[in-house]
C-alpha cells in the first residue's frame, strides 16, 4: 500500500520512543511533515537525529513539553500551532496493587494519559473542522476492555479515551474530520519491556532466552 502524505503535517505527542516512535517514523516515511514530542530536550534532540538517519529528507521538528500539565501543554501549542494528524500517544503506567494507589497515583495519570489528548484535541480540532478531511487518532489500549489487576488505574485512563475519542467522532460527524481510538496489546515498548516485564520476570526467576536458530 503507497501511502502519501506530502503537504499534510502530524502531530505525535509521547514520540520519542516505543509506539509513538513508530508511528512518527511511519508518518515520516509517508512524506509527512512530523513534529516529534517528549518531556525531556535531551530525547527528544536525539528522537530528531534517528528519524533524520532514517529519512534524510524527511521534514521533521521537536518541542519538549511536558503535556501532563496546562502550562506544558500550552508551550507546546505556541511551537506547533496546526496540525492535519494528531496522534494523542504520550502516556505511561505505573503497576501497583489497588490498594495501595494514592490520590496523587489516579490524578497523576489521569492528567497524563487522559488530559493530554484532551488538551491536544481541544486545540487542534476547530481547525481541523474547518479545513475538511484531518485525522485524530488516540493510542488507548486492550486494557481499555480488559482491565489488568495490577494496573486498575492506567485501565482506567485507557477505558476514558475511548469515551472521549468516541464521544468527540460523533460531535465532528459530517465534517471530514475522523476521529478513531487503537486498542494495542503488549508491546516491545520501553516501559512494558524495559520497566514492567523485566522486573516481573526478575521476581519469578524467569531469563530471556536467545531463539535457536534451525539450519
Amino acid at each position: 500500500m503507497n501511502i502519501d502524505l506530502k503537504g499534510r503535517k502530524a502531530v505525535v505527542t509521547g514520540s520519542t520512543a516505543g509506539i509513538g516512535r513508530a508511528i512518527a517514523e511511519g508518518l515520516a516515511r509517508a512524506g509527512a511533515t512530523v513534529v516529534i514530542n517528549g518531556r525531556g530536550e535531551d530525547r527528544v534532540a536525539a528522537a530528531l537525529r534517528q528519524v533524520h538517519k532514517l529519512f534524510p529528507a524527511a521534514d521533521l521538528a521537536g518541542f519538549p513539553a511536558d503535556l501532563a500539565t496546562e502550562a506544558g501543554a500550552d508551550a507546546f501549542i505556541a511551537q506547533a500551532k496546526d496540525a492535519d494528524i494528531l496522534i494523542n500517544n504520550v502516556g505511561t503506567a505505573h503497576p501497583k496493587p489497588f490498594l495501595k494507589l494514592t490520590d496523587g497515583d489516579w490524578r497523576d495519570l489521569f492528567e497524563l494519559n487522559v488530559m493530554s489528548g484532551v488538551r491536544m484535541t481541544r486545540h487542534y480540532l476547530p481547525t481541523m473542522v474547518s479545513r475538511g478531511w484531518r485525522r485524530v487518532v488516540f493510542i488507548s489500549s486492550e486494557s481499555a476492555l480488559a482491565i489488568p489487576k495490577e494496573m486498575i488505574d492506567y485501565g482506567m485512563t485507557k477505558t476514558a479515551q475511548l469515551a472521549i475519542s468516541r464521544g468527540v467522532a460523533e460531535s465532528v460527524a459530517g465534517t471530514g474530520v475522523t476521529v478513531n481510538a487503537v486498542l494495542p496489546g503488549p508491546t516491545n515498548s520501553e516501559i512494558l519491556s524495559s520497566n514492567w516485564m523485566k522486573a516481573t520476570a526478575e521476581s519469578e526467576g524467569v531469563t530471556r532466552r536467545r531463539p535457536s536458530r534451525t539450519s
